[in-house]
């Protein structure tokens, strides 16, 4: 077997997103299951067509995504998934699942047109571009993922539970929202809460849960991330959302997404992973990375979770302009 391939960033790669850039369409696409889902499309409407993934599950897309992606070359299409962002209605997790969200993609890419596309996804964007991927193998020109997430119970374990070892004051303002009696069960005592319709129940506990996400998911404190993660919207979306998965092993196959790494070895991959990335730790990176003739990893030496880290955002764009130039 041939050692797994690692790249590296080179000194005349571009390290600052693109300028701020405006859609040129936009719209919302009914899915069935009382689900409508947004998605936009910027830069070069003949150009590669790439579709933009957002993590969470749940948190939506925003506007600094598309400056990923040089506008001359690249098509781009973002959309927010069921229940997350601008999609209505915001947090609703009835007929939200993985296969109901790989479903919509193929239906958004029958509406525009897009015949292939290259998949950019970050976290549970990851996941979801592998499990299209492995859905519809003959629809994705190629890969460029970060911060990887299979889904594996340790990974949510981790999450919940693990994380406390290097964020222990984060993990303890997650955990001090429940009374003590309810520290046991940390995934459903806040489901309990996110489920809730009221607003003073659910709004609490979907704070403390998106907080404590931003809060651990960068190398450095990042004072504004966190408060993005803080507002009252993003975090309710995110947060409900992310423990409906959770709950269900995020409807992944028991076998999980390694077990059909077979139907996309072929397929080029870029991996980008932040060396101290506590939400998504760099394991999860390696052992996608062992499956996968076709990829190559940039483990990214001074970065956390978050794509906006200056060395995860350069090996981003690097790897994002290797494609447009293959």
């Amino acid at each position: 077997m041939a050692p797994p391939a690692f790249s590296r960033e080179t000194s005349g790669s571009r390290r600052e997103l693109f300028p701020e850039i405006a859609p040129y369409g936009s719209g919302y696409m009914s899915v069935g299951d009382g689900h409508s889902v947004y998605w936009e499309q910027t830069g070069n409407p003949a150009g590669q067509a790439a579709l933009f993934l957002h993590g969470g599950p749940g948190a939506g897309a925003g506007s600094v995504h598309r400056r990923f992606f040089d506008p001359r070359i690249w098509r781009v299409v973002l959309f927010d998934q069921r229940g997350a962002g601008r999609s209505r209605p915001l947090g609703r997790v009835e007929a939200n699942s993985t296969p109901d969200l790989i479903a919509d993609i193929e239906m958004l890419r029958r509406h525009l047109g897009i015949e292939r596309w290259l998949l950019f996804g970050g976290s549970w964007g990851s996941t979801l571009a592998l499990a299209y991927a492995q859905a519809h193998p003959d629809r994705v020109s190629a890969c460029v993922l970060r911060g990887i997430f299979l889904g594996r119970e340790s990974e949510v374990d981790w999450f919940l539970h693990g994380i406390r070892h290097v964020f222990p004051e984060a993990h303890a303002q997650f955990t001090g929202l429940l009374p003590e009696e309810e520290r046991g069960d940390l995934l459903n005592a806040y489901r309990r809460r996110l489920n809730d319709p009221d607003p003073r129940v659910h709004g609490p506990a979907a704070r403390a849960w998106s907080v404590y996400e931003g809060s651990c998911s960068t190398l450095l404190p990042h004072p504004e991330l966190v408060s993005s993660f803080s507002r009252d919207r993003a975090a309710l979306g995110l947060a409900r959302i992310e423990a409906h998965y959770f709950a269900h092993r995020l409807f992944l196959p028991p076998e999980g997404l390694l077990g059909h790494m077979d139907r996309i070895r072929h397929i080029p991959a870029e991996i980008v992973q932040g060396r101290y990335d506590m939400v998504c730790p760099p394991v999860s990176a390696l052992d996608l990375l062992a499956q996968w003739p076709a990829a190559r990893l940039t483990m990214v030496p001074d970065a956390g979770h978050s794509a906006l880290e200056p060395g995860t955002r350069a090996a981003l764009l690097a790897a994002l302009e290797r494609f447009a130039t293959a």
